[in-house]
This record gives C-alpha cells, sequence and structure tokens, in this order.
C-alpha cells in the first residue's frame, strides 16, 4: 500500500503510464526536495529493476564508475566499469533483455542533468538508446527525472535533436498545497492543526523535505526556531546549496531571487531588469524562466497592459524567509519575534503569495471554479500632485463579466475594517475603475485567517469574505 500523501493527478497520470502497452519515456521535474524520487520510488515500487542517480559536478570517469555500481546492485555480474555512455548503456541494456516480457519493468534515472554534463556524451548515448531499442520494447517504462525544471524542459520536453517528441508523458511535481502541508503534518493521527500548518507553511513553504523535520509536539514556531536558527539545523544554510545545485552561474538566478525579496509585491520585468543590471536579452528571459520553471517566481500579467510587461514576485516561501530572517539574525530567538510589528508585516506579505499559489481553492470557494477566470495583478503610479495612485496584489478576472479585487490580510484575530481601511479600499476601487475604464463589476473580496467582524463598512463593502480552512480544500 502506497504511503504517498496527496499527489493525486500525478499518480492517475502514471497509472496511465502503466496501464499502457507502448514502451513509455517520462520525464518527472521539480525543484529541489520536492518529493520526486519519494514519488516515483513509492508509486512504481517493485515494477523498478534499475535504478541509478547521477552525482553532481562528478567527472565523466566516476560517473560512469557509479552506474557500474548500480548495475551490478540490479544483478549483473562483476564487472569492469563502462568507458563511455554508448557502453554504459549497451550494458543496461543486456541487463534488460534478461527479464522477462510479461510485465512492466521501470527504469528509473535520477537526477538526470547531472549524467547529461557539457562533453559527457551521455544525451546522444540516450538518443540512441531509446530511438534504436528501448521505444520498440512495449514492456519498458523509463522514467527520468531531474530538480533542474528548466533543463529538463528545454533538452528533452522541447527538445529539437533526437528526442524530439520522444518524451510520452511528463510530471511537474510541485510542492504541498496547504491542505497536503495538514495531512502531511498530521500523519499518524495526529492534528497539527491549520494554524499551526500555515505558520509552518509561511517559513518553509510546501517542501516535504523540509516539513519531515518539525517533530509532533512542538509548535510551529519552536520548530522554525530549532530547524532554520540552531547551529544544527537543516535550513540554516540551505539556500546557497538550494540554488546552486539547480543552476548553472546560480550568482545571477540569486541576485534576481534578492532584488525580487525587497520588493514583497513584484516587480514589472523592466523595472527588474534595470534593478538588477543585467540586458534585455535573451539571456535575460531565459533566467526569468529558469526560476519560474523552477516555482522560485511567479510571472502574472498586468491587468490591462501588453503580455510583455509581465510582473514577477518572489513566491519560493523559504527563500524569502531565509533573506529577511534567517540572513539577518541578530541574537534574538524566534520565539521572541514571533507578534511583533515586524513579524506581522513579513506574514501578512508571506500570506500574499500563499494565495497567489492557491488560486483554485479561492476560485472553488468563490463558487467559479468552472469559470474561465485570468490572475493579475495591477499598478497605477500617481502622476501629478492631484492624481491618486493605487495597486492590487490580485484580481481575477473573469468570463462572466465580473472583476474580484481581492485583499489578503493575516491577523491573528478576527479582521476589522475600520473607517481608514474603508477609505483606502473606497479609493482602489475609484482608481481602478477610472484608469482601467472597466464596466465589468468589481466585487472586493477579503481573504483573512479568522474572518471579518460585522460592522458597517464591511456590509457596504464586502462582497465575498474567504477563510483560511477555505484554503486547505483539496
Amino acid at each position: 500500500m502506497t504511503r504517498l500523501i496527496g499527489r493525486n493527478i500525478e499518480q492517475r497520470r502514471l497509472t496511465r503510464v502503466l496501464d499502457s502497452d507502448e514502451a513509455e519515456l517520462v520525464a518527472v521535474y521539480g525543484r529541489r526536495r520536492v518529493g520526486k524520487t519519494y514519488l516515483i520510488r513509492e508509486f512504481f515500487g517493485e515494477q523498478i529493476c534499475f535504478e541509478h542517480t547521477g552525482s553532481f559536478q562528478a567527472p565523466l570517469r566516476e560517473q560512469l564508475a557509479n552506474f557500474r555500481d548500480s548495475l551490478v546492485s540490479s544483478g549483473v555480474s562483476s564487472c569492469e566499469p563502462p568507458t563511455s555512455w554508448p557502453d554504459a548503456l549497451s550494458m543496461l541494456r543486456k541487463l534488460l533483455e534478461g527479464l522477462g516480457t510479461n510485465r512492466r519493468h521501470v527504469v528509473f534515472l535520477d537526477e538526470l542533468p547531472w549524467l547529461a554534463s557539457r562533453r559527457s556524451g551521455f544525451l546522444r548515448a540516450f538518443e540512441h538508446f531509446w530511438n534504436g531499442w528501448a521505444s520498440k520494447q512495449r514492456w519498458l517504462v523509463v522514467v527520468v527525472c531531474g530538480s533542474a525544471a528548466s533543463w529538463m524542459i528545454r533538452k528533452l520536453l522541447k527538445a529539437r535533436g533526437g528526442l524530439h517528441n520522444r518524451v510520452t508523458a511528463s510530471v511537474r511535481l510541485e510542492p504541498f498545497s496547504l491542505a497536503e502541508a495538514h495531512r502531511y503534518l498530521s500523519r499518524g493521527g495526529y492534528d497539527f492543526g491549520i494554524h499551526q500548518t500555515l505558520e509552518s507553511y509561511l517559513a518553509i513553504g510546501g517542501i516535504p523535505f523540509y516539513l519531515r523535520e518539525i517533530d509532533r509536539g512542538e509548535s510551529a514556531a519552536q520548530a522554525i526556531e530549532r530547524v532554520c536558527f540552531a547551529r544544527s539545523g537543516l535550513l540554516r544554510h540551505e539556500f546557497g546549496q538550494l540554488y546552486g545545485s539547480l543552476f548553472e552561474h546560480a550568482e545571477r538566478h540569486e541576485l534576481i531571487v534578492r532584488t525580487l525579496a525587497k520588493h514583497h509585491s513584484g516587480m514589472g520585468r523592466n523595472e527588474l531588469i534595470e534593478r538588477v543590471g543585467i540586458s534585455t536579452g535573451g539571456g535575460t528571459t531565459t533566467l526569468l524562466d529558469e526560476l519560474e520553471q523552477s516555482g522560485f517566481i511567479l510571472r502574472t500579467s498586468n491587468f490591462g497592459r501588453n503580455v510583455r510587461d509581465a510582473h514577477y514576485r518572489l513566491v519560493d516561501e523559504y527563500s524569502l524567509f531565509y533573506l529577511r530572517w534567517i540572513e539577518k539574525k541578530r541574537g534574538t530567538s524566534w520565539l521572541a519575534r514571533r507578534g511583533t510589528p515586524v513579524w506581522r508585516a513579513w506574514s501578512g506579505l508571506a500570506f500574499e503569495g500563499i494565495c497567489h499559489k492557491h488560486i483554485r481553492q479561492l476560485k472553488r470557494a468563490l463558487g467559479i471554479a468552472a469559470v474561465e477566470t485570468t490572475e493579475s495583478s495591477w499598478l497605477h503610479r500617481a502622476r501629478n500632485e492631484g492624481e491618486d495612485g493605487a495597486q492590487i496584489d490580485l484580481l481575477i478576472d473573469r468570463r462572466d463579466d465580473c472583476i474580484n479585487v481581492c485583499e489578503m490580510k493575516l491577523t491573528d484575530d478576527v479582521f476589522t475594517i475600520d473607517k481608514r481601511y474603508a477609505t483606502d479600499l473606497r479609493r482602489k476601487l475609484r482608481v481602478f475603475r477610472e484608469v482601467t475604464g472597466t464596466n465589468k463589476a468589481l466585487l472586493l473580496t477579503l481573504v483573512t485567517r479568522r474572518g471579518i467582524r460585522p460592522n458597517k463598512h464591511s456590509r457596504e463593502l464586502v462582497a465575498n469574505e474567504i477563510c483560511l480552512e477555505d484554503l486547505f480544500t483539496e
């Protein structure tokens, strides 16, 4: 029986692969420590007849020697290390030819980008292995996996050479949603609670490898103190390893991330390029695409503007937390910082990012799950002293001629709309309609932790109310 939590869409896709009567080449990708290897091992189980994992920045001779060790572990008699990748994959073919053909057999190659380093010759050899023999074996499933999502897309899913259109199924593995994180933290019958789950998620996101560090019986704040700030804490030094293991010349990716971390509501593409000090050419597009495909940044359109003028925001919770808190720690414990004005400001901004990543849950709570929508942000800067500016972090533009204008507020208590905030909300709605000229109905939607306290402002302004529980639906 599988021990997998969530991953229902991914499991259905892999089930179709197993039920197929053709050879299958499956690409699984997603950021470091998101659970790709665990998913593959748990789902395919004993059907995996050969498994090998590439080594980070290892020379070719070492990679080939490690491949020999994997062959021996899978039943090949002791042999000399192969001298090249064509030789290595020929040895793998001989191993597979000795297996019966009355059931599905799965070959699992993990961290493929590390195997296929420059000048290694791996991709050309793999091309020949798949096109010349493996693709004809109806009983064979080859699963390739990699944390460098952009590499997997560029070299496999959008390959132009011999592997063009050869991938038969792909799985992009995302971090756990809030609901999945809660199930994971509550495994074994222990109820961690949705508010404790949220506090954990604000700091370390939905990465299973991070979440498993939280011990039963400790609060989210205690776990964060230990995991992120203790000298031996897993996440105290994870940031540098994270980007370096995924990207070549990772300092450029890190610079973009650090710049976005200083602008919590995000930045337009042109402004971001100017602040970072990089060119506007294809290289920049590649950098942004790599960060987006790996799930670190989110790209949205700017309402009413050219598609090219994209808006980017940093949505990786751990990166935000590291740059705001871990890197700048100055003695005071995390437990003491919880509840301070600085903590409340950070948690509110982090909550906005989480809402951006749970659009499906927001739409379900609004009763528009089946309605076609476009999500965007909007910013209007005042051009003179007499003009009002306004910013809206999330707009859900609906096909049914309505726009949900979303405001996200994270407070410990029930949220109260006071006179000052009500005035600000009216100004935002007025400026948005005047500047955009939209005739659609504007539905002010508040997403809060514990609901809204009814008063004259809430009754006049709020069209839709979404609570934290709504974000935990699956």
